[in-house]
């Protein structure tokens, strides 16, 4: 009994050294009165250290070098080379929802030779539209079978990262089915006039520091001309959206011209670098992507760049990491990050009490970037401060801020229907 005290008494010993360790070793601030004072980038100043005047010389100039600049120090080379994918609708269900949608779950296969390199989308579209819908694509965390309790819709038998209800031993069971519904407003989105596409983000990578060695920077070095090394987790995920748009682009009962792109957290940051290298996402949304996407890295608040590449070394390139001691000399932040989505519609979002995110931070962010909106005539933020919850502000950049935890939730879907529908210059169906 003594022997099996002090064993426990060890460690616990052993958790508080490390965890004090930790806390030296990665400090973390949320006190917005320690935020110390910083000096962002400018956007708008060009290598030779003239100002950029106009939407031309940023399209032609500007923009190419902060994108390659976020390509060498943030998440790697981003592939270039063409891939013929290959598509195959596995199942349809014109009745799907109380039938209220078509289902359709397509695999598209991304190596030539090899049928066990593919993503599994999961399409609804919604019933009785008279002309092709617009759609929101994005990635979920835990597979396609965790965003409905729909009995056909393919359980994954991908590596699980995350370890909620119905996962075991990283595989997903069936218990797991329908454990994300409250992420996807599927009936709001529907109801609005809008189909949704979404993949499992470990079709591509699995989400660890080695995933890459079975993910697609192994099996498609050779397919697309790169190695491993040169790009990053959040790249391999970033290029297999795009992937999904190529299949969506085929598919009659879509409008390939209103493709909205949505990510959350680190898919947030994943889908923030697909809208930088791919513009036919007609629009961006990051719900809370915090640092590495929409968060000013500068501002010592919430998570830092030495914490997420401390615990998340894969999500970026290797350069990225050397900059946690020194972060004032990294040669972007996120405000030139969202720039690169001008002058397509942006939406920003955080929650009060995802802390760990930089709701300020975020707001910053998108407040910097509307300069580059400007030069296209398009309104951006439209104010200083950050707003009150659950009072959105801005043009074709809008940011909201509303209570509660990291999450998507009702209310921000909600935001981003009425967003899109008045981008894509329609009316939110009722």
């Amino acid at each position: 009994m003594k022997n099996n005290h002090t064993c426990k008494l060890a460690v616990l010993l052993f958790f508080l050294t490390a965890m004090a360790a930790r806390a030296q070793n990665f400090p973390s601030n949320i006190d917005e009165s320690k935020v110390q004072p910083y000096t962002l980038p400018d956007v708008l100043q060009l290598p030779n250290g003239k100002t950029v005047t106009s939407s031309k010389e940023w399209q032609q100039v500007q923009r190419p070098y902060i994108y390659h600049l976020y390509e060498e120090y943030q998440f790697g080379r981003y592939p270039t080379k063409k891939i013929n994918s290959r598509f195959k609708v596995l199942e349809t269900d014109s009745k799907a929802l109380d039938g209220t949608a078509t289902r359709k779950q397509v695999r598209i296969y991304l190596h030539p030779a090899d049928t066990s390199v593919y993503m599994d989308v999961l399409l609804y579209i919604p019933n009785g539209m008279k002309s092709p819908a617009p759609v929101f694509v994005g990635y979920n965390f835990s597979g396609n079978h965790t965003i409905t309790t729909e009995k056909n819709v393919l359980l994954s038998n991908r590596w699980m990262n995350f370890k909620g209800k119905g996962v075991v031993n990283n595989r997903a069971t069936e218990a797991s089915r329908g454990t994300d519904t409250a992420g996807w407003s599927l009936n709001t989105i529907l109801e609005k006039g809008f189909a949704v596409a979404t993949a499992y983000y470990g079709d591509l990578e699995p989400d660890t520091a080695t995933g890459y060695t079975t993910g697609i920077r192994t099996t498609l070095k050779e397919v697309l001309n790169i190695q491993p090394n040169e790009w990053s987790a959040m790249g391999a995920w970033a290029w297999g959206l795009s992937r999904i748009v190529d299949y969506l682009q085929k598919d009659s009962h879509i409008d390939a011209g209103k493709i909205a792109l949505i990510g959350h957290s680190r898919l947030g940051k994943a889908a923030l670098w697909a809208g930088a290298s791919d513009p036919r996402f007609a629009l961006i949304v990051s719900n809370e992507s915090g640092e590495g996407g929409a968060a000013l890295s500068r501002r010592w608040y919430g998570e830092t760049v030495q914490i997420i590449t401390a615990h998340f070394p894969h999500w970026f390139a290797a350069k990225y990491k050397t900059y946690g001691d020194n972060v004032n000399a990294l040669p972007v932040d996120a405000h030139m990050l969202l720039s690169l989505m001008a002058p397509r519609p942006l939406y920003v979002a955080s929650a009060v009490e995802d802390t760990w995110s930089d709701p300020k931070g975020e707001f910053l962010s998108a407040k910097e970037a509307s300069k580059v909106y400007a030069l296209f005539g398009k309104k951006g933020i439209g104010t200083d401060s950050l707003p009150p919850l659950h009072q959105p502000v801005g043009g074709t950049i809008r940011y909201h801020i509303r209570a509660g935890k990291h999450a998507v939730t009702l209310y921000d879907w909600e935001q981003y229907l009425q967003f899109a529908t008045e981008q894509f210059g329609g009316k939110v169906k009722s």
